[in-house]
């Protein structure tokens, strides 16, 4: 194995707990409350887009891995 893979399946592994995270980010800070049939929507906007862009670095991080690894071939 050399080393260009190696780097690319830690950018993936990478990628894949960045994602996560942001997706958990994303849903903690988001919030619905029906209350007598009224629908309340609660969000944290700031911490939306912080979940967001850990969402998109995941994206970028993840197709370099997979270009890596395929380059490496």
């Amino acid at each position: 194995m050399n080393v260009s893979k190696i780097i690319a399946i830690i950018l993936i592994v990478i990628s894949l707990g960045l994602g996560y995270f942001g997706l958990n980010k994303v849903k903690e800070n988001t919030t619905e409350v029906n209350f007598l049939g009224l629908k309340i929507e609660a969000s944290n906007e700031s911490e939306k887009r912080q979940g967001y862009i850990y969402l998109g670095l995941a994206v970028l991080l993840f197709g370099g891995g997979i270009y890596t690894i395929n380059k490496s071939k």
